[in-house]
Protein backbone atom coordinates (compact mmCIF):
# COMPACT_ATOMS: atom_id res chain seq x y z
CA UNK A 1 0.00 0.00 0.00
CA UNK A 2 2.48 2.41 0.88
CA UNK A 3 4.32 1.69 -2.70
CA UNK A 4 1.07 2.46 -4.38
CA UNK A 5 0.55 5.92 -1.80
CA UNK A 6 4.01 7.02 -3.10
CA UNK A 7 2.51 6.75 -6.92
CA UNK A 8 -0.37 8.63 -6.22
CA UNK A 9 1.80 11.64 -5.36
CA UNK A 10 1.83 13.74 -8.47
CA UNK A 11 5.47 14.66 -8.92
CA UNK A 12 6.48 11.14 -7.40
CA UNK A 13 7.16 8.34 -9.90
CA UNK A 14 7.68 4.44 -8.84
CA UNK A 15 10.64 3.48 -10.51
CA UNK A 16 11.94 0.05 -9.56
CA UNK A 17 11.14 -1.94 -6.19
CA UNK A 18 13.30 -4.40 -4.31
CA UNK A 19 11.89 -8.61 -3.09
CA UNK A 20 10.48 -7.72 0.16
CA UNK A 21 12.40 -9.28 2.75
CA UNK A 22 11.48 -10.38 6.15
CA UNK A 23 13.89 -9.37 8.76
CA UNK A 24 15.11 -9.78 12.37
CA UNK A 25 14.10 -6.84 14.64
CA UNK A 26 16.93 -4.50 14.75
CA UNK A 27 17.32 -2.11 17.71
CA UNK A 28 15.25 -3.73 20.52
CA UNK A 29 15.03 -7.36 19.67
CA UNK A 30 12.12 -8.09 21.58
CA UNK A 31 9.26 -8.23 19.11
CA UNK A 32 8.42 -10.39 15.90
CA UNK A 33 9.68 -9.98 12.90
CA UNK A 34 10.10 -6.77 10.43
CA UNK A 35 9.34 -6.87 6.56
CA UNK A 36 11.68 -4.51 4.57
CA UNK A 37 11.81 -2.94 0.83
CA UNK A 38 13.92 -0.81 -0.94
CA UNK A 39 11.86 1.30 -3.80
CA UNK A 40 13.76 3.79 -5.99
CA UNK A 41 11.85 6.55 -7.23
CA UNK A 42 11.67 9.75 -9.35
CA UNK A 43 10.81 12.97 -7.91
CA UNK A 44 10.54 16.92 -8.52
CA UNK A 45 10.49 17.09 -4.90
CA UNK A 46 13.29 18.32 -2.91
CA UNK A 47 14.24 16.01 0.10
CA UNK A 48 12.20 17.93 2.95
CA UNK A 49 9.49 18.28 0.91
CA UNK A 50 9.63 14.22 0.19
CA UNK A 51 9.81 13.57 3.73
CA UNK A 52 6.70 15.25 4.50
CA UNK A 53 5.24 13.34 1.39
CA UNK A 54 6.29 10.15 3.23
CA UNK A 55 5.78 11.13 6.62
CA UNK A 56 1.83 11.90 5.14
CA UNK A 57 1.94 8.40 3.93
CA UNK A 58 2.90 7.00 7.06
CA UNK A 59 0.27 8.68 9.04
CA UNK A 60 -2.16 7.67 6.49
CA UNK A 61 -1.36 3.97 7.06
CA UNK A 62 -1.89 4.38 10.45
CA UNK A 63 2.14 4.84 11.59
CA UNK A 64 1.79 6.16 15.33
CA UNK A 65 5.35 7.17 16.79
CA UNK A 66 5.74 5.92 20.40
CA UNK A 67 9.02 3.77 20.79
CA UNK A 68 12.13 4.22 19.02
CA UNK A 69 12.47 0.94 16.92
CA UNK A 70 9.79 -0.59 18.27
CA UNK A 71 6.87 -2.24 16.45
CA UNK A 72 4.81 0.04 13.57
CA UNK A 73 2.76 -0.56 10.33
CA UNK A 74 4.71 1.39 8.36
CA UNK A 75 8.11 3.27 8.22
CA UNK A 76 9.38 4.66 5.10
CA UNK A 77 12.68 6.34 5.00
CA UNK A 78 15.00 8.33 2.91
CA UNK A 79 18.31 6.51 1.94
CA UNK A 80 19.77 8.12 -0.74
CA UNK A 81 19.15 11.19 -2.97
CA UNK A 82 20.97 10.86 -5.89
CA UNK A 83 24.85 12.09 -4.29
CA UNK A 84 23.39 14.68 -2.40
CA UNK A 85 24.23 15.24 1.26
CA UNK A 86 22.05 16.66 3.27
CA UNK A 87 22.68 17.25 7.29
CA UNK A 88 19.26 18.72 8.98
CA UNK A 89 18.09 18.05 12.46
CA UNK A 90 15.13 16.12 10.48
CA UNK A 91 16.31 14.43 7.94
CA UNK A 92 20.23 13.57 6.85
CA UNK A 93 21.19 11.83 3.66
CA UNK A 94 22.53 9.33 3.21
CA UNK A 95 20.67 7.57 6.30
CA UNK A 96 23.19 7.44 9.10
CA UNK A 97 23.07 4.16 9.83
CA UNK A 98 22.67 2.45 5.76
CA UNK A 99 25.88 1.31 5.83
CA UNK A 100 25.37 -0.92 9.84
CA UNK A 101 21.92 -2.41 8.59
CA UNK A 102 21.86 -5.68 6.09
CA UNK A 103 17.87 -5.38 6.55
CA UNK A 104 18.49 -2.53 4.64
CA UNK A 105 21.46 -2.53 2.37
CA UNK A 106 20.18 -6.40 1.00
CA UNK A 107 16.94 -4.93 -0.76
CA UNK A 108 18.99 -1.75 -2.01
CA UNK A 109 21.39 -3.88 -3.40
CA UNK A 110 18.68 -5.90 -4.97
CA UNK A 111 17.65 -2.85 -7.12
CA UNK A 112 21.16 -0.74 -6.56
CA UNK A 113 24.07 -2.26 -6.20
CA UNK A 114 26.62 -0.05 -7.88
CA UNK A 115 25.14 3.17 -6.62
CA UNK A 116 27.97 5.07 -4.62
CA UNK A 117 27.14 6.34 -1.43
CA UNK A 118 28.40 9.43 -0.46
CA UNK A 119 30.84 10.38 2.33
CA UNK A 120 31.87 6.49 1.89
CA UNK A 121 33.67 6.23 -1.39
CA UNK A 122 31.57 2.76 -1.73
CA UNK A 123 28.94 1.28 -3.93
CA UNK A 124 25.82 -0.43 -1.86
CA UNK A 125 27.59 -3.81 -2.91
CA UNK A 126 30.72 -3.00 -1.30
CA UNK A 127 28.77 -2.05 1.95
CA UNK A 128 26.79 -4.92 2.02
CA UNK A 129 29.94 -7.28 1.79
CA UNK A 130 32.22 -4.91 4.55
CA UNK A 131 28.39 -4.56 7.22
CA UNK A 132 29.31 -6.60 10.31
CA UNK A 133 25.36 -7.00 10.74
CA UNK A 134 24.44 -10.37 11.13
CA UNK A 135 20.84 -10.27 11.71
CA UNK A 136 18.97 -12.61 9.41
CA UNK A 137 17.69 -11.37 6.13
CA UNK A 138 15.38 -13.47 4.19
CA UNK A 139 12.80 -13.50 1.22
CA UNK A 140 8.85 -12.95 2.54
CA UNK A 141 7.35 -15.86 1.58
CA UNK A 142 3.40 -15.28 2.82
CA UNK A 143 1.44 -17.96 4.54
CA UNK A 144 -1.68 -18.76 2.82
Amino acid sequence: MAIDRLGEVPSIRVTQASSVYETDPWGKPDQGPFLNQAVELKTSLEPVPLLDACQSIERGLGRERTEKWGARTIDIDILLYDSRIVERVELRIPHPRLRDRRFVLVPLAEIAPAVSVPRTGLTVKDLLAACEDTGGVRLYEPVG
